[in-house]
């Protein structure tokens, strides 16, 4: 039996980056719509507003580097970026927020560090936390989800909350039936433990259901559904989401184990925040992830304990940002310590 010897990298699927991408993209789509179905279209016309800008400064970029324009919006990692940012950053910000979110995650993290795959941070966790520190009200303003909300912005609403936003209250948009402001649950979790009060009487509050915001269990369902899809057609391995996961689950059961009183459940972790969006649109970025199978998973484990721990013992609600961005830093020392053994050698050879 004769075989054939080829040099690496073995490929066994001729797919373009742009085709990846766009399934990517399409693959988040139905987080999106359930996302639009809790929280209104603000969070659709975020993302059209970043994904316009996005491909704007891109095609700018590549006009002053004088690269080919056609051959880098086509690619489709622009639009990419921009709708994991829209979807990020609360519905009903103000239109100059995910405006200068895009702007810096296309042009500072990506273009100036050479473009795409010559990125060490995942551009729109880099913008997002920017956003964050710069702009922590308005990247804080989440609105009530629609199952529970007095009152849910409409189209028109969101349009002139957005572009004009001294034209309305947004606090009337994050009221709840009973009338008290809403937050996220993760910051609801964080803001009233420190407060004296145990996760019982926490989780009893309408804002929650089951153990787990309202609304927010399916949307972090909706972008599972989407990444076991996208395991399924191979577009991502398995090793960073499992690793996410479970790093995630095991840090949070024994949190709970420990004391329940003053911890979120693993079901409250794994469906809260950006938990699901994290561990198969983010992490799994090939260009700022570590590269083998066994560093993956050591890759993926570190973002899963670090949002665990930055939310229960950090300053901010959701740590996924946090936590992404420095795996990334530590992506080309696990590259390094965590290397596949090269065919036909021993290992430490």
């Amino acid at each position: 039996m004769a075989f054939k010897i080829t040099s690496s990298p073995h490929v066994n699927k001729n797919t373009h980056t742009a085709t990846v991408m766009q399934r990517v993209i399409l693959c988040a789509l139905p987080g999106l719509a359930v996302q639009c179905v809790f929280f209104g279209w603000g969070s659709l016309i975020q993302v059209l507003l970043a994904i316009s800008v996005a491909l704007i400064a891109e095609a700018a970029v590549m006009k002053l580097r004088k690269r080919s324009v056609s051959y880098a919006i086509s690619d489709y990692s622009a639009v990419l970026t921009a709708l994991l940012l829209g979807i990020a950053i609360p519905p009903l910000a103000p239109w100059w927020l995910i405006i200068i979110g895009t702007l810096f995650a296309i042009v500072v993290v990506k273009q100036l560090y050479g473009g795409l795959g010559n990125n060490l941070f995942n551009p729109a966790m880099a913008a997002y936390v920017l956003l964050l520190i710069a702009y922590p009200v308005q990247m804080t303003s989440w609105i009530a989800p629609a199952t529970v909300a007095q009152h849910s912005p409409d189209l028109l609403s969101s349009l002139m909350q957005i572009f004009l936003p001294h034209s309305g209250d947004i606090s009337t948009f994050r009221l709840g039936i009973d009338g008290i402001t809403m937050a996220t649950p993760l910051d609801t979790m964080k803001t009233n433990l420190s407060l004296g009060m145990t996760t019982s009487e926490i989780l009893a509050k309408p804002s929650f259901e089951s153990g787990v915001g309202v609304g927010w269990f399916w949307v972090n369902l909706a972008y599972l559904a989407g990444g076991l899809i996208m395991l399924k057609l191979g577009l991502i391995r398995w090793q960073i989401s499992t690793g996410v996961l479970a790093a995630l689950f095991v840090c949070s059961g024994i949190g709970f184990m420990m004391n329940p009183d003053t911890h979120g459940s693993p079901l409250f972790h794994l469906f809260s925040g950006a938990t699901m969006l994290a561990a198969f649109f983010i992490a799994t970025d090939p260009v700022t992830a570590a590269t083998s199978n066994r560093g993956r998973l050591i890759f993926g484990v570190l973002i899963g304990v670090l949002i665990y721990v930055i939310r229960q013992y950090g300053g901010y609600p959701d740590a996924v940002a946090f936590a992404v961005l420095l795996a990334n830093l530590c992506a080309p020392f696990i590259d390094y310590y965590v290397r596949p053994r090269t065919y036909g050698h021993r290992a430490g050879n």
